[in-house]
């Protein structure tokens, strides 16, 4: 189905961070006559300094509301008259939510929860919340919390009684050149002549912040609710990363941190038996779905995937060279990047 979002209201949760300024801009690009673009986030310089990307005298759309998840009346305040919502506001560094377990809790969890609750009294119509490979089989508190806002998302649909809203979830690795990510981190320690490494067999998916929007796009146009979207994406070596940045640098093995994965799964062998195959994407079904699973596959041409499959960013099929992350980093973090 074909994703229409002129004429409608759209509000992003931690809408400053590199997804939502991403997602702001192509939702321009695509659909000029977006009625209300609602920017929901807790920090006011990053609102000023997105206002001057997005200025109100080009886009008279655009509004910034200060706020926070975790405030559920200030939320609810400000999903008055949404359509959409696209829920990206996250505690997402793994060493400070280990080290910070409540704080990523409220946010996280109790969070989601606000969001669930605002959109149902709201008359929201979609809502699409941003995941992680990290909660799938979670081992750090981070992927844990991610995980329990996963199974909201999903359940909220049992709630909705006769309300016309769907929640689906989408779930993707990491996104090459965010904030915190490796990519960044290498480039400013390759002056320093030695790049660290965790382990010398550490893999990940990639994505790209495009990559990101266009799967946010297509669970709006097609999602049924209760879906988890996973999309077929590459996976690199944390050595080939190194690499690509830093060929003449020196690799110093420094070890996993607390709460680390050698490698990463969007999909586990447990999740198999709800998992369907679509051209682009996996999906993982709702365990109780409020629709029945062999439409929803005929509608996708879709099929359900054999028993005991797993999407692992260390079994992946397919892999980035040490060439495509060059290219990978010159089109979507730094366009003057060279070795």
């Amino acid at each position: 189905m074909a994703l229409d979002l002129n004429n409608k209201s759209i509000l992003v949760t931690g809408g400053t961070g590199s997804f939502g300024k991403k997602f702001v801009e192509m939702v321009y690009a695509r659909f000029p006559q977006v009625k209300r673009l609602v920017i929901y986030s807790r920090d006011e310089l990053k609102q000023f300094e997105m206002s001057q990307i997005f200025p109100h005298s080009k886009h008279n759309s655009i509004r910034f509301f200060i706020g926070d998840v975790r405030d559920g009346e200030r939320f609810k305040r400000a999903c008055e008259g949404i359509d959409i919502i696209v829920h990206a506001a996250a505690l997402k560094q793994v060493p400070a939510a280990e080290y910070n377990p409540m704080e990523c809790i409220k946010t996280n969890v109790l969070g989601a929860e606000n969001v669930i609750n605002a959109a149902l009294d709201c008359g929201v119509k979609d809502v699409v919340a941003l995941s992680t490979d990290k909660a799938a089989a979670p081992i750090n508190l981070y992927g844990a919390t991610k995980l329990c806002s996963d199974k909201l998302f999903v359940a909220a649909n049992n709630m909705k009684g006769k309300r016309d809203i769907r929640f689906s979830v989408v779930r993707y690795g990491n996104v090459i050149g965010s904030r915190g990510s490796v990519v960044p981190f290498f480039l400013n320690k390759r002056s320093e002549g030695v790049l660290p490494i965790t382990h010398p067999d550490m893999t990940r998916f990639n994505i790209s912040l495009e990559e990101g929007v266009e799967l946010v796009f297509h669970a709006l146009a097609n999602h049924w609710g209760g879906e988890i979207y996973v999309p077929k994406i590459p996976s690199y070596r944390i050595t080939d990363v190194a690499e690509a940045i830093g060929p003449d640098c020196r690799q110093d093995i420094v070890g996993i941190r607390p709460g680390e994965k050698l490698h990463e799964e969007m999909i586990t062998e447990t999740d198999s038996i709800n998992t369907a195959e679509l051209d682009k994407y996996y999906v993982i079904l709702p365990s109780t779905p409020v629709w029945n699973a062999n439409d929803f596959l005929k509608a996708n041409n879709g099929k359900m995937v054999e028993m005991g499959f797993k999407y692992n960013s260390g079994t992946n099929e397919e892999w980035l060279t040490v060439e495509q992350l060059r290219a990978q980093i010159r089109k979507h973090v730094d366009p003057g990047f060279t070795v």
